[in-house]
């Protein structure tokens, strides 16, 4: 059965395993290992060699002087070896050394019946490779293949300092290990950061291997200005192989306490998961809130497969208070939907509802999206020899409006459409390409009566011809001594699409496209289905692109397009007939061909008013890792002109050599600024510190979101992370990774300090 899916759950219930396990599991797998991998290792021979070999055939044999003992994988280094033949007792003492899949551990005096894998390991130390931490123990009892028991062990990845202190250390007065059974139990674990304590617990349960196990994990701590401090303690339980679920009891300083679920499921063919936040009595809000979040997917005959995603909150207000609860990438807009698809003779058939919960702010109101109740389709390709493709798609959609926002009056409707497109390659190579292509959109609706309105139908049928064709042209070139391949890459479109009246139509699924050199190139300005641009233009454009013959990497590029409209366009994104002959016109670039220098930019630059209309400009110098700074400035005009700039920086940094001693480690500096130009105001703000002291990372990041025209959220995070243990606190991660471009985890595998 393939593994859960990262999830909330799934992040929480191993954070804790290192808490307890990561002591003794190392140790444990050196000598006892699977069942399979015990029997194959029993067929192994046994090695020796010594300076002096001695003793008695089939009784036993004495090994001196730097004796090196194999068996497959592990390794036995020590002063002396005596192997007794009868008993199948092997005996090291003196500087014992013993190495496994690059795990080391040493002690003084190791005992071991090597049939039954029972004996002890006296005051042994052991550094794992996986974690690169390590520690000590008083002793190890090896109690059979599948169990053993170590007393007062420790644990950490940390260099000890003069006075035989550690940064961080776990200590456990007994650990003990069952492999058969997937237990170990931590007795008296204790988690100290410079002489602190900070997590205890009398008894510790946990799984030795990566099966799931049911317990309390680590607190999750939050703090921001609506709620305050937020402190939930998770238990995990693990129904069954296919089914678990996480309990979060959390308690809310300014509001309350609250609970938190998720339940998530894994079959051969679906799975799910169903995510829940109650809130009784918000102190604050004054009535009961909640969130739910639902998910579920799977296959079905026909080659088929379905969806359903949900999620719901209690209140408008639910986004700005506790927004980290929604598991969505657009707060305000909550998705609501369930679809399946099916193939039926070479024939996509689809269905399925949409609808939608909006959020509501009076000061900044915002349009519901249409539901629809349902959706109905199907679509299919057809391909032949010569180049031919044929298209096509007809759908039916009931548009339900249940939010009308600011827009009264917006009325429902159902929608009955055929799309078709033919096209022709007539040229399709790597250095040519002519495609013209015949389309038409088919549209039929049924309009409701609204308030200031009665029931209509509306038709209309819209073909369009379009050819498309372009060219990649090569060359060796030389800039500043260096040698490129320049590409030109001419593009030319033709489109005429005759013009019908729309007017009467509402916009049930309809959006402008942005401008680019990707919608510059596209038949509609318009996605949907309800608008059709009458068009009858060409549009010509052009890249050039310097390309390193060496990595293939591309050290710039430069563009430039412009539509020359053949007759008057009515139909346009403005609302408004537009009647001049050329376009805006759009340039863009990008270079890398500075050392640690990315520079991007795009204009969209109308030549009647000889004015800017839009633009954008970026720059990043990243000279190392964990070193970037990023700054881009955008303006729309009349609209909006922002700056935003992001950033990772060292302030100071400690050699290896300082970081190898503990004196001191390096001090990173993390943060975004967005600021207006037009508001004169920071609208998203987020800056911290990271600290890397070698052996633990400390992360403080303050971040102050906004939530409205005079509202903010100030959330603060403060997470240690233990290197190769764990990470305790609120997880600012995520919203470094989110927010500044080029960030790099320092324990990750970007490059090393």
């Amino acid at each position: 059965m393939p593994p859960f899916r990262t999830g909330r759950g799934a992040l929480r219930a191993w954070a804790l395993r290192p808490l307890a396990w990561a002591a003794a599991w190392c140790t444990a797998a050196a000598w006892a290992q699977a069942p399979t991998d015990a029997a194959d290792e029993d067929r192994l021979p046994v090695t020796i060699e010594a300076r002096e070999l001695r003793g008695r055939p089939d009784l036993e044999t004495i090994a001196e002087g730097d004796v090196d003992l194999r068996r497959g994988p592990t390794t036995l280094r020590a002063d002396r070896v005596e192997y007794d033949h009868v008993q199948g007792i092997a005996r090291a003492r003196g500087h014992v050394r013993v190495t496994r899949d690059g795990n080391v551990f040493t002690g003084p005096e190791l005992q071991l019946q090597v049939e039954r894998y029972e004996g002890f390991f006296l005051e042994p130390t052991y550094f794992f490779s996986a974690t690169q931490a390590g520690g000590r123990a008083e002793r190890i009892d090896f109690l059979g293949r599948d169990r053993l028991a170590a007393t007062q062990a420790t644990y950490s990845s940390c260099t000890p300092d003069d006075e035989g202190e550690y940064a961080w250390l776990l200590r456990a007065s007994r650990v003990k290990l069952d492999f058969e059974r997937n237990e170990g139990v931590a007795e008296g674990a204790v988690l100290t950061f410079y002489g602190v304590p900070l997590l205890a617990a009398p008894a510790l349960s946990f799984p030795l291997t990566e099966e799931r196990k049911s317990g309390w994990l680590p607190p999750n701590l939050h703090l921001d200005s609506k709620s305050g401090l937020e402190v939930g303690v998770p238990y995990y339980w693990n129904i069954a192989p296919q089914r678990d679920m996480t309990l979060t009891p959390t308690v809310i300083t300014k509001r309350g306490v609250a609970l938190g679920t998720e339940f998530r499921y894994l079959h051969p063919r679906f799975r799910g998961e169903i995510y829940t936040h109650v809130l009784p009595g918000d102190r604050i809000a004054g009535r009961d809130r909640g969130l739910l979040h639902f998910q579920h997917e799977g296959r079905t005959a026909y080659e088929g497969a379905y969806r359903a995603d949900l999620t719901r909150v209690s209140d408008d207000d639910y986004w700005k208070d506790l927004k980290r609860q929604i598991p969505s990438l657009t707060p305000r807009l909550l998705p609501g939907r369930a679809e399946a698809h099916w193939w039926v003779n070479d024939w996509k058939v689809y269905g399925g509802v949409h609808r939608w919960q909006v959020l509501q702010d009076p000061l900044a109101p915002i349009d519901s999206p249409y539901a629809r109740e349902p959706q109905l389709g199907m679509r299919r390709s057809f391909e032949w020899d010569g180049g031919w493709r044929l298209d096509m798609e007809a759908e039916v959609n009931r548009f339900v409006q249940h939010d009308h926002g600011p827009l009264q009056a917006r009325p429902d409707a159902t929608r009955v459409h055929a799309l078709g497109r033919l096209a022709w390659a007539v040229v399709d190579g790597p250095g040519w390409f002519l495609r013209p292509q015949v389309a038409f959109n088919a549209a039929s609706y049924r309009i409701d009566a609204t308030a200031t309105g009665a029931a209509r139908d509306e038709s209309r049928l819209i073909p369009t011809l379009s050819v498309d064709t372009g060219w990649v042209l090569e060359r060796e070139s030389t800039w500043f001594g260096r040698r490129y391949i320049q590409t030109l890459e001419p593009r030319v479109l033709y489109v005429n699409t005759p013009y019908r009246d729309q007017s009467r139509i509402p916009l049930f699924d309809t959006a402008v496209k942005d401008f680019n050199f990707t919608t510059l190139f596209a038949e509609n300005p318009f996605s949907g289905v309800d608008r059709v641009a009458d068009a009858h233009h060409v549009t010509l454009g052009a890249y050039t692109r310097f390309i390193d013959p060496g990595s293939g990497g591309e050290a710039l590029r430069l563009g430039l397009a412009q539509r020359y409209l053949l007759r008057e366009q009515r139909i346009t994104p403005e609302g408004v007939p537009f009647n001049e002959r050329f376009s805006d016109v759009l340039l863009l670039g990008s270079t890398h061909l500075i050392p640690d220098w990315g520079v991007s930019g795009a204009v969209q630059y109308n030549p009647d008013l000889q004015r800017t209309i839009r633009s954008t400009l970026g720059v990043r110098y990243s000279p190392g890792p964990y070193r970037t700074v990023a700054a881009t400035y955008s303006m729309v005009r009349n609209a909006s002109e922002r700056i935003d700039v992001g950033w990772q920086w060292p302030v100071f940094r400690a050699s290896e050599r300082e970081r190898g001693k503990g004196c001191r480690g390096s001090l990173y500096a993390v943060g975004r600024v967005n600021y207006s130009l037009r508001d004169q105001r920071i609208t998203d703000s987020l800056m911290g510190f990271e600290y890397d002291a070698g052996c633990w990372i400390g992360r403080f990041v303050v971040e102050r979101e906004s939530t409205g025209v005079s509202e903010a959220t100030t959330r603060f995070m403060f997470q240690l992370e233990f290197v190769g243990l764990s990470r305790l606190g609120s997880n600012p991660l995520r919203a470094l990774q989110d927010n500044i471009p080029g960030y790099q985890l320092l324990r990750g595998d970007a490059g090393q300090r």
